[in-house]
């Protein structure tokens, strides 16, 4: 189970919060939350070659598929917060693997069967999974309602999310469909290079900060700010849908 192990072996608990770095950290992070927010979509260059391009082109998708996973910021915040308390690497390639092996599934699938979802909405269930995530590290699950989701199976469940969030996204670029599937298959080979680069950068920074004191001083803030951000892409997101 993917169980924050705080010093005494217990979760982090609600009651412990430092307000003012709670709330500096939150600010600090919506700040560039709202920054990223902008640049997320695929641009309008890429966007424009989708849409043109015919037949195989295996190293122009990987590309791509890199690119979005590395540009982002919702998969990377989820991402961030599943290998936030796991020091293991193979706790972290097994739940990495769940994770990719869900959207994976579901963005291939989608796209082939032109399976789309308004991409307002599934983004906003992208949010929530940022939301689950940091209360899962928080253990409000436990305080608040006595109970704790199986993590394993909640990873694959938001991953089908994730992948549902990208086939939305290629299906709205009409993607030809001469040599859909190697496409396909070489965006999916780059979203997984994307990832494993984002969380080669993560594990990298998360281990200096594990070795200094200031990380269980301050783990509580950033999943509370983590947590924060989700909710403030549910609200962007459903924003977004009521007023289209």
């Amino acid at each position: 189970m993917n169980l924050p192990p705080d010093r005494g072996g217990s979760r982090l608990h609600i009651a412990g919060a430092r307000p003012a770095l709670t709330i500096l950290s939150t600010f600090l992070f919506l700040v560039a939350l709202a920054t990223a927010a902008l640049a997320h979509a695929v641009a309008e260059g890429d966007k424009g070659y989708i849409q043109e391009i015919t037949g195989v082109n295996i190293l122009p998708f990987i590309y791509l598929g890199a690119k979005h996973m590395v540009t982002g910021y919702d998969h990377i915040l989820f991402l961030f917060g599943v290998i936030f308390f796991l020091y293991r690497l193979k706790d972290v390639g097994l739940y990495v693997s769940l994770f990719a092996l869900g959207h994976s599934i579901t963005m291939l699938l989608g796209v082939y069967f032109n399976i789309g979802i308004n991409s307002y909405l599934i983004d906003a269930i992208i949010g929530l999974s940022v939301v689950y995530k940091a209360m899962d590290n928080l253990g409000a699950f436990q305080s608040w309602f006595g109970f704790q989701p199986n993590t394993k199976a909640a990873t694959i469940i938001f991953g089908f999310c994730h992948g549902f969030g990208l086939s939305s996204k290629i299906i709205e670029y009409n993607i030809s469909p001469d040599g859909l599937v190697p496409n396909l298959l070489a965006f999916n080979v780059g979203v997984e290079i994307g990832q494993l680069l984002a969380l080669s950068l993560i594990l990298i920074v998360m281990g200096f900060w594990r070795r200094r004191e200031s990380f269980w001083r301050h783990a509580y803030a950033a999943n509370v700010a983590m947590m924060a951000a989700g909710f403030v892409l549910i609200g962007y997101q459903l924003t977004g849908y009521f007023a289209s």
